[in-house]
């Protein structure tokens, strides 16, 4: 009778504990001490390098400035138009929102060179911790939403609805409209749009974009000859959620 009492106070803290969720809040750029050379820090978030009259901007996205963005396509819940986020959905028994992706808005502003070249697909991020992420394409997302989103192989197979179709192809347009575009960035152009990853582990608190071998300078044959390798870091503060809500305190 004991043992089988002792056994249930474990099975009670065991999954006391495991009732508690983790929280994430919205990740911040570090202090421009710590972002380094020709690095700085604005109001709103973003971390610029410059070099010349080249300027090279982040900034992260939360998913409330997402779906005011896109508000007539996030209304939906996880059946929405928006290719960045869930909507207005929630989880049933704790109403938060499910983050669907990490997004950084991306800024390239050339006044100083021919042309410059930032190729979206090399960018990746890396994390105090350890984990290691990398930039996601059109072409990824594309292929996420047909067949796992959808349950279906795309267009109208069966099993895959008219509806489901049109909104497939309305966060096509959507992100065909506003992923940062690989290409060439030539002199007096600007360049803006996202650039998308997966969700964050809840365990990382901070991380640093990397965005490797900008090229700057090509020869006459249009071979690089110069790139600049820009890094920019950002954090956020993580914790702990009780199941009523409230936070547990930190070192609990």
């Amino acid at each position: 009778m004991m043992k089988c009492l002792i056994s249930l106070l474990w099975a009670l803290v065991f999954f006391s504990g495991c009732s508690y969720r983790y929280s994430a809040g919205d990740l911040k750029p570090m202090s421009e001490v710590e972002q380094g050379v020709d690095k700085t820090v604005a109001d709103d978030g973003t971390v610029s390098y410059k070099q010349g009259r080249l300027e090279i901007s982040l900034r992260p996205i939360t998913d409330a400035e997402l779906n005011r963005q896109f508000s007539a396509y996030s209304k939906d819940g996880a059946g929405s138009s928006n290719p960045y986020t869930f909507g207005n959905s929630t989880y049933f028994r704790t109403g938060d929102t499910p983050q669907r992706f990490t997004i950084f808005s991306a800024f390239v502003s050339n006044y100083e060179y021919p042309k410059v070249y930032l190729d979206p697909k090399k960018v990746y991020i890396t994390t105090s911790n350890g984990r290691k992420y990398y930039a996601l394409t059109r072409e990824q997302l594309s292929i996420y939403y047909r067949r796992y989103i959808r349950g279906g192989t795309g267009g109208n197979a069966p099993g895959v609805s008219g509806n489901a179709h049109y909104v497939w192809k309305e966060q096509e347009g959507l992100m065909r409209r506003t992923m940062f575009v690989d290409e060439q960035v030539f002199s007096a152009q600007e360049r803006q749009g996202y650039l998308v990853f997966k969700p964050l582990a809840p365990d990382v608190d901070e991380l640093t974009v990397h965005i490797p071998q900008v090229v700057v300078r090509f020869d006459y044959k249009g071979d690089p000859t110069e790139d600049v390798d820009v890094e920019m870091r950002f954090a956020r503060k993580i914790g702990r959620i009780k199941p009523d809500g409230t936070p547990v305190a930190t070192g609990n």
